[in-house]
């Protein structure tokens, strides 16, 4: 099989009559993977076939006005490099989460931000806590750096202690489970990691969905964002992370030249300055979640969720590639939640529009 086709096959948890089971490694595998130069690639959500609608990624169907607008009258300028101060972006990240603009660092994409948080604060033979089940790239990105992943559950990690740890992770919203973090219990366990000399790594990149306060600018804390998921941008690749003091300089010391493009940067900042938007998405999301929930409970265990998506237990291994199978003939795609570390009977579907969200439920008899 072509390369490219088992790594979209992998991602999207759609079979493929197993050919890229010794392509790509679950999480569960990549652990026993002692070469930090081949930690295998994370599967994730998302397809390209025009005739899935799409539920195994949790991007925003929607876009804010102005869009295109503001991409074309960007791209002219694209003839010349980009300033590397982001000014403009800076400003409306520093206004979107509450924080200084000279404590955000631009990313091309929020997992940018999450590498350079670890490129820049993990060393060989460190240890990382690391929630699961939660986002895969996390342990991937450690690993990367010759340390060590310490899986913890992913409702636990706020009561560790965080000495003896280079750096503590917290997915908030998390994904897959869907939960955000109590943001009282986030501050204080941020404390009491800056107190013991323990980055603290926040993943907001689903927070945006709420209106939960932002850890960013919080001494010790790095927080990573994005634009994937609330703006419905995924191939634009903007992002940031915030963050204050040495810490702060280290990342935009670390952080590439000229890594966010001139169209990247000036959607990201019209996006992030559209509060009427954000307000009509926050709106959408819960109430069509909730009415996804009452349905899928009456069949599935369905998992409390803060998130554009939700996840539940099928049962077993076995109904999930029945589930998956029968989705892709009526034509939806869903996220294959085994990819998840301790997940073994899951499935995750995002929260689109509501004649989407109809054709879900209709496809899953609920």
């Amino acid at each position: 099989m072509d390369p490219d086709a088992v790594d979209e096959l992998a991602s999207t948890g759609l079979p493929d009559d197993g050919a890229h089971e010794d392509a790509v490694m679950t999480d569960r595998e990549a652990e026993t993977d002692a070469d930090v130069q081949s930690p295998g690639r994370v599967p994730h959500g998302s397809t390209d076939d025009p005739w899935l609608v799409d539920f195994s990624a949790n991007v925003n169907p929607c876009v804010p006005d102005g869009v295109s607008q503001a991409y074309q009258s960007a791209l002219a300028a694209s003839r010349s490099y980009p300033s590397d101060t982001y000014e403009e972006f800076r400003v409306a990240a520093a206004d979107y989460v509450g924080s200084d603009p000279r404590q955000v660092v631009p990313t091309p994409g929020g997992l940018a931000a999450i590498r350079l948080a670890i490129g820049a604060t993990v060393e060989p033979d460190d240890s990382v806590l690391v929630p699961h089940p939660s986002f895969g790239e996390y342990a991937r990105e450690v690993r990367l750096q010759g340390a060590t992943a310490e899986f913890v559950a992913h409702d636990e990690v706020l009561a560790t202690d965080p000495a003896d740890h280079a750096m503590a992770i917290v997915c908030t919203p998390n994904n897959p489970t869907g939960e955000a973090a109590d943001p009282d219990e986030l501050a204080a366990y941020a404390d009491r990691c800056a107190a013991a000399d323990t980055v603290l790594l926040v993943d907001e990149a689903f927070l945006g969905f709420t209106d939960l306060p932002s850890l960013a600018g919080r001494e010790g804390v790095v927080v990573a964002r994005s634009l994937t998921k609330l703006f419905g941008l995924p191939g634009l690749r903007a992002g940031f992370a915030v963050a204050s003091g040495d810490l702060r300089d280290r990342l935009d010391a670390a952080r590439i030249t000229w890594g966010l493009g001139t169209p990247a940067a000036a959607v990201g900042a019209h996006c992030l300055r559209d509060e009427a938007f954000i307000r009509a998405t926050r709106e959408r999301v819960a109430s069509e979640r909730e009415r996804m929930r009452e349905r899928l409970a009456a069949a599935y265990d369905v998992y409390d969720s803060d998130a554009p998506f939700l996840l539940f237990d099928v049962g077993s291994s076995e109904r999930v590639d029945d589930l998956l199978g029968t989705a892709r003939e009526d034509g939806v795609a869903l996220r294959d939640a085994r990819t998840f570390r301790g997940l073994d009977s899951h499935v995750r579907v995002a929260v689109r529009l509501p004649d989407a969200n109809d054709l879900l439920l209709d496809v899953l008899e609920v």
